[in-house]
Formats: structure tokens, sequence, C-alpha cells
């Protein structure tokens, strides 16, 4: 089926199937109270499956509907499937903690599906009006989940951060978002790219580019706009932190990959160095700055901006395989990211959560298949190979030496060891340091199912990498059509 013979209403099928379906989550949650958050949450999982099932039958042609607001293409489905993914595995994960933290309140798998609702239509933005729509509603769900402990001052404090530095940088993508249309005469991606075919921006709109720029910096927690993320990691409820590293994180991702890419495209010399500078600082300050942390956590904080980091290089390369090696990196990422948080919430003594760092001494005597994963999961993040961390950095690396950013490629090669000190820390204190308590048995099952189908995906992507670089390089030709 074409475009043009293809219904209205399409192209935005998975989007409206999950607001539809979360409303009656809502409604089943609210007609039968609290003791319904289990069966909330397993429905909640179905429905993003349901909702994976429709995004990847939609039809291959690229297709616009919403009069040119929303898209849906190669490229967007790819990052949807992997934001519904990460919040499954969200819900999956959250279930033993709540129920052990007293927080079983069906609200919480509601919220995840209203978030990703917003995510998949930031993906699918065609216009900087939707563009922020989707945006604003997965921040105001992400907002409550931050202070969803209501009883916890640390949660409290990380929800109301992450509100106030929400609103800030919303303020500046508004502003060059207002820039942008005042400069080029139009919201609209085609419509702007159109105005800049010449290849020649005016002072005005690259001006409106830095401040979209610096909004969407703030949404991937890039460097200088990262200030909210180690504190909102670390207060916020840890099942909620898995959840901000992956999904939005890959949302953020996509959205600033398609807004830089599809409108400014043609003036990629007035936006590349802004990327580079982002991506350096990223690199390094992930690098250095989660050296000294002794909070698992705000230590994962950093590594994702790192992470973060690596994957702009693909975006500052600006090219067909730098996006790529961007949706190659989103992929893996999420993976190891998934595995090592359902580690973390594995993480109990005395029926009580402990997140230090010192706490994983001498695990491999206590859990070693537990241990073991862990490893996998710190060499994949340090990027050594044969893991599927390794192929991620490659494949960035490559687009930027292929785009002769030589000195960036360098940089994030020389950061990325820098970076392996303390992944290989954690496997050091595993393996070699005495556990002065061991961490409680057994693991629940759901966080045992996730960390292995993780752990397996991370250790055995060499064998089969091929699907996934094929269906990321369709991805990535649809938005260079």
């Amino acid at each position: 089926m074409t475009a043009a013979t293809m219904p209205l209403l399409a192209p935005a099928y998975p989007e409206l199937f999950l607001a539809v379906a979360s409303m009656a989550m809502l409604m089943l949650g609210v007609f039968r109270g609290d003791g319904s958050s289990r069966l909330v949450a397993w429905l909640s999982v179905a429905v993003l499956a349901v909702t994976i099932v429709l995004v990847v039958m939609q039809p291959a042609a690229t297709a616009v509907t919403f009069g040119g607001l929303f898209i849906s293409d190669a490229f967007g489905r790819f990052a949807k499937v992997l934001i519904l993914l990460g919040s499954a595995f969200a819900i999956i994960m959250s279930l033993s903690y709540v129920r052990s933290e007293k927080m079983e309140r069906f609200e919480y798998p509601v919220l995840i599906l209203l978030a990703s609702t917003g995510m998949l239509m930031m993906v699918s933005a065609n216009d900087l009006i939707s563009l922020y729509l989707g945006l604003e509603l997965q921040s105001l769900s992400l907002y409550v989940l931050a202070a969803f402990k209501r009883d916890s001052g640390r949660a409290t404090e990380a929800g109301l951060k992450y509100f106030v530095l929400g609103a800030l940088s919303s303020g500046m993508l508004l502003y060059g978002s207002s820039m942008i249309y005042g400069f080029a005469g139009s919201t609209n991606f085609a419509l702007i790219a159109q105005a800049l075919s010449g290849g020649h921006a005016s002072i005005g709109l690259v001006v409106g580019i830095v401040f979209l720029s610096a909004g969407l910096a703030f949404k991937v927690s890039a460097v200088p706009f990262h200030m909210w993320t180690p504190d909102v990691y670390e207060g916020a409820p840890t099942p909620v932190t898995a959840f901000f590293a992956v999904a939005p994180k890959v949302a953020a991702m996509a959205l600033f990959v398609r807004t830089i890419i599809t409108p400014f495209g043609t003036v990629g010399h007035e936006w590349q160095q802004i990327i580079i500078v982002i991506a350096v600082l990223s690199m390094l300050l992930g690098a250095f700055a989660a050296i000294t942390q002794t909070n698992i956590k705000r230590l994962m904080a950093y590594s994702s901006i790192g992470h973060v980091g690596y994957a702009l290089i693909g975006l500052a390369a600006g090219t067909e395989e730098g996006v790529r090696g961007i949706l190659i990196y989103l992929a893996i990422y999420l993976a190891m990211n998934v595995g090592t948080f359902a580690i973390i919430l594995s993480m109990r003594r005395d029926g009580q959560m402990v997140e230090g760092v010192s706490d994983l001494a001498g695990l491999a005597k206590t859990h070693p298949g537990m241990a073991l994963l862990l490893a996998a999961f710190m060499f994949s993040l340090a990027g050594i190979p044969p893991l599927a961390g390794f192929f991620g950095k490659f494949y960035v690396f490559m687009a930027a030496i292929n785009a002769k950013l030589y000195v960036l490629s360098v940089i994030g090669v020389l950061s990325s060891v820098v970076g392996a000190y303390y992944y290989l820390r954690i496997v050091k204190l595993m393996y070699f340091d005495e556990a002065s308590q061991p961490l409680a048995k057994p693991v629940s099952g759901e966080l045992g199912v996730v960390m292995t189908v993780t752990g397996l995906f991370t250790i055995l992507f060499f064998v089969i990498p091929a699907p996934l670089l094929s269906i990321a390089g369709a991805a990535a030709k649809s938005l260079f059509p």
C-alpha cells in the first residue's frame, strides 16, 4: 500500500492504540483499586507488545499525516521498537521492587504507557509543533515518575529538580523554535529544508538552531546540560532510574537526529561544530567524573552521559553511515543498560535495597551467575571486543573517520580507555574482594529472566550481527531520500 492510498490515520495507528489502551488501563485501575497494580502492570506489558506488532506491521513506504505534522518511516519504526522494548522491560523489572517497597499503585505502569505515547510522537514529529507536544507529554509523565515514591525526600527532590530544569530546557527549545519559524517562515521540517536548500542560513536561524540544540541536549543529558542527571538517577526509585536510562534516552536521541538531519541537513557546517563540542564534553565528563562515584546509580548516570557523547559522534558526522551507527549504538546500549539495572535491582540486603559500589564486593562467590553477567555488561559498556558494546562504538567511530573527523574519533577512543577504569573496578570488586555482608538470595524470577536475555544478547551479538546492521541501515537510509 502506498502513502497515497493509505487511510488518513494509518501512520499513527500504534500511537492511537497506545493512547486508548493507556486510558483503558487507567479506568481499570480506578475501578479495581490498588490491588489491581500487578494485573495492570502485566496488561501494560501486553499493550506494549501489541504496539510493537502494530509498528512492525506498518507499510515500508514513508507516510505523512495530520497535515504534515506526523511522519511514519523506517527510522521512526526502528526507534519506536527500541522505546517500546525499553518501556516493557522497565515495567517487568519494577514488579518485585514495588511489592517489596510497598509502592503497589496502578498509576505506575499507566504513567509509563503515557510517557511511551509521548516518545512515539516525538520520534514521528515532522514539525516543531508536534515535536513539542510529544516532548511535553513524555516529560509530564516522567516528572511524576521521578517523585513517585511519595514518602521519600530524595525522590521528591529528584522530581522537583527534574521539573524545574525540564521547564528551563523547554523554554530554550521553544525560543529556538520561534527563531527558526521567524527566519525560515515555517515550522514544518520539509518546508524548512526547502527554505535552506541553497545551503545558507541567516544569523537568526543559526541562533535558533543553537537554542533548539540546547533544549534537545538537555533531554539526552549531554554536557553542559547534564546537571540534572546524577541527582535524578540517584534520588528516583531504582526502577524509574532504569526506565530513564533506556526508553526516554533512545527517544530523545532519535528526536535529536531527526530534528537536526531532516530540516537542517543542507546547512551542516552551521551546526556540526555544536554537536562536536557537546560530544567531546560529554565523553570526557562521563569518563572522568564517574571514577570517584561510590553510588552505583550515580556511576550509571555519568556512564549514560559518556555514552550519549559516543552516540553524538555519529550525528556530528551528519551522514547516513553516522545515523546507522547511532541506531546500532542505541539498540546495544538499551540491552546493556536494561541488564545492568536488573542486577542493580537485585542488590538487596536484610530486606533493603543497597546502592553502594562496594556492596558488589565478593559477588562472584555468593552469586556467580549474576557476577558473570554483570562482568559481561561492564566489559561491554567499556567497549571491549567481542562483546556488543565494542560494535556500537566501532560503527560510530568508523562513521566519524569516513567523515574526516579524526580528532573527534581519537578523543572518543581515549575517553573509552579512561572510562574502562571504573567498569573494570566493579569487576575487580566482584571477583577479588571479600564481601563483609553478602547480598540476599534468591533473585526474583522476572529480574533473572531480564538479565539473562539481555546478557545473552550482549555476549552473543558478534555471532549474528547482520540482522540488526541491515535493519539499522535501512532505517538510516529513510532519513536521506
